[in-house]
């Protein structure tokens, strides 16, 4: 997975040192796809197919395609921050988790353009290069720093964020949106952010850094307090006693 990140993230690099070159199209409104997803996917596609040929593929630009080993199957997000990738903010990642038999059991997120390669397998911890991740251990929430996803043109509730947020920024030290969710989740992982609630994401936005909190100490459910998160689209996750608090304030804006 590792190395299926890396061979991604060589064509990602050229890419986003050239961005006037990039040919861009639109998806949807203010949700963009660039020629560097549909490589970058293409190279993680290879790759992995090379090394596990019977498993399944779930990529953001492709879609699922059904693998002859049913129990097995990558979830792979090429580019998780295309925003800022076109507009040459140097805070992206690819995502890359595998599933077997409908549990997460591995993850990589890493971002190319500062090398920070985080990786997890259940059961094993989860680290950035070779350094053991843990959750933030405050428990104050008013000196906490949370992360979140503001919907965008198309996308989400923004009435229902617009209420959350207040339950929540006025409590607590700060409140960050830097445009990707897999990071996010890997920055709570390592202890920068101390939790992180979004809705409305995808599978391949979260699957690895879902495993990858846990693994780091942290507590993971949806945004509801449900045990789906993957399935829901939504999380709210941060160490035990600050994931309480969180929860709260989110149940409080409903």
């Amino acid at each position: 997975m590792s190395d299926a990140a890396r061979k991604a993230a060589r064509g990602l690099n050229r890419d986003f040192g050239e961005l006037a070159e990039l040919q861009v199209a639109k998806k949807a409104p203010a949700d963009f796809v660039s020629a560097a997803d549909l490589k970058a996917e293409q190279a993680i596609f290879e790759a992995l197919s090379k090394a596990r040929p019977g498993y399944g593929f779930l990529g953001e630009e492709r879609g699922m395609i059904e693998g002859t080993d049913k129990t097995h199957t990558w979830i792979v997000d090429p580019l998780d921050g295309t925003t800022n990738f076109l507009h040459a903010m140097p805070h992206f990642a690819i995502n890359v988790a595998l599933r077997r038999e409908g549990q997460i059991v591995a993850g990589v997120t890493y971002n190319p353009a500062n090398a920070d390669l985080f990786w997890t397998e259940r059961g094993k911890g989860a680290y950035l290069n070779d350094r053991r991740l843990r959750v933030a251990a405050r428990t104050r929430f008013e000196e906490a720093v949370f992360a979140t996803g503001i919907p965008f043109l198309g996308h989400g509730q923004h009435g229902r964020f617009l209420k959350e947020l207040h339950q929540v920024s006025q409590r607590v030290s700060g409140v960050r949106r830097f445009g990707s969710a897999a990071l996010d989740l890997a920055w709570v992982a390592a202890g920068r952010f101390d939790g992180f609630w979004e809705r409305d994401l995808s599978p391949w936005d979260m699957a690895a850094g879902l495993l990858m909190v846990t693994e780091a100490g942290g507590t993971v459910t949806d945004a509801d307090g449900g045990d789906d998160a993957l399935g829901t689209g939504s999380v709210c996750c941060a160490n035990g006693e600050l994931h309480k608090i969180l929860l709260e304030r989110l149940k409080a804006a409903a």
